[in-house]
């Protein structure tokens, strides 16, 4: 055979092998989509917004869930956007409100920034029905976190610590109104401390400015400061469950030294009201696939965390009972939150 005729030859059989791996590949991509969803949905790319820093508990939840969700969808895209803000995440929740209700932009927020939008923020909606809660990321402790440089090395020594000081520490929050801000004021009331507040767009530049020297306490995720606790560059001296958490045996309840005070939290991802109601189930079913992978749930649960699996209407108890709760609390002791 002229080696014309060969070239032709392999060039025929090595097109009929692409044409077999492409095929191949699109059948493997499309195995990889979620099923029960209508139309051709998604074809283009999802929008997360992320309403705090990089580097928050926030943040780095989203990407380790959202990573795992794009794999699980044969490598479709998904584009994380970060908008934080001084007021506790609400600039993104807004951005979110005023999104297409279409599946296309998705939010992902905390509970304290739900409950900012709820009870702090002036918002033009109800954080109750302008959105539709698809499905809880996570459920962790919240840690009261000190500098290196603070001379107290657990909760009791730090309530000393500050009321022989008064009005010379400062502690961050992740904006005014946020949760971390809440419930350090709620401390402050309970023990009589003075201390100045120090809003952040977001908790991870203020753990920044711990680690710096500049903040001396906070309030922080254990997914945002466990981390930096264990490579020696913040303390840790207590958690906020009533009981000490069975993830961190190790780390004393802020409540066996001020008896009743609890702050835990969650991350969880939302859609604008009015998302078709098959997006919402297709979608938490496919997240809560991702939460029950094991290498998900040792990944949060080695800081500390847990990745519960609930349904749409579950999450909108929780965090129905949360605001209610956090309203409560913010009338009985009169806090001021400006």
């Amino acid at each position: 055979m002229p080696s014309w005729g060969l070239g032709f030859a392999f060039r025929g059989v090595l097109a009929g092998l692409c044409m077999v791996a492409a095929t191949v590949f699109s059948q493997m991509a499309v195995a990889q989509k979620p099923t029960g969803l209508p139309g051709n949905y998604p074809n283009k790319a999802i929008r997360i917004i992320v309403g705090s820093s990089p580097g928050g508990g926030t943040d780095i939840t989203t990407r380790v869930v959202i990573a795992k969700l794009g794999e699980r969808w044969g490598g479709h895209p998904f584009v994380i956007e970060n908008r934080a803000s001084a007021i506790g995440g609400v600039v993104g929740l807004d951005l979110l409100a005023k999104s297409p209700a279409d599946g296309y932009t998705l939010g992902v927020a905390a509970n304290s920034t739900m409950i900012n939008a709820a009870l702090v923020s002036k918002t033009s909606y109800d954080v109750r029905k302008a959105f539709i809660p698809i499905s809880q990321f996570t459920s962790q402790p919240y840690v009261l976190a000190a500098a290196t440089n603070l001379p107290v090395n657990s909760v009791a020594e730090f309530i000393a610590y500050a009321k022989a000081h008064p009005d010379q520490l400062s502690y961050a929050s992740s904006g005014t109104g946020s949760l971390e801000h809440i419930r350090m004021e709620q401390l402050k009331y309970m023990q009589g401390l003075v201390m100045t507040h120090v809003p952040y767009k977001g908790i991870g530049p203020g753990i920044l400015d711990m680690i710096g020297g500049r903040i001396q306490v906070l309030f922080g995720s254990v997914l945002a400061t466990i981390p930096q606790a264990k490579n020696g560059k913040i303390k840790v001296l207590g958690v906020g469950t009533l009981k000490r958490s069975p993830l961190l045996p190790d780390i004393p309840a802020i409540a066996e030294t001020v008896p009743g005070f609890e702050y835990s939290g969650w991350y969880g991802l939302f859609a604008p009201a009015g998302t078709p109601a098959v997006v919402i189930s297709v979608l938490n079913r496919e997240v809560n696939q991702v939460l029950a992978m094991p290498e998900v749930v040792e990944k949060f649960g080695e800081d500390g965390a847990e990745a519960p699996q609930v349904t749409p209407q579950q999450f909108q108890e929780i965090m129905n009972v949360e605001i209610d709760k956090v309203a409560k609390l913010i009338k009985d002791a009169g806090l001021k939150l400006e």
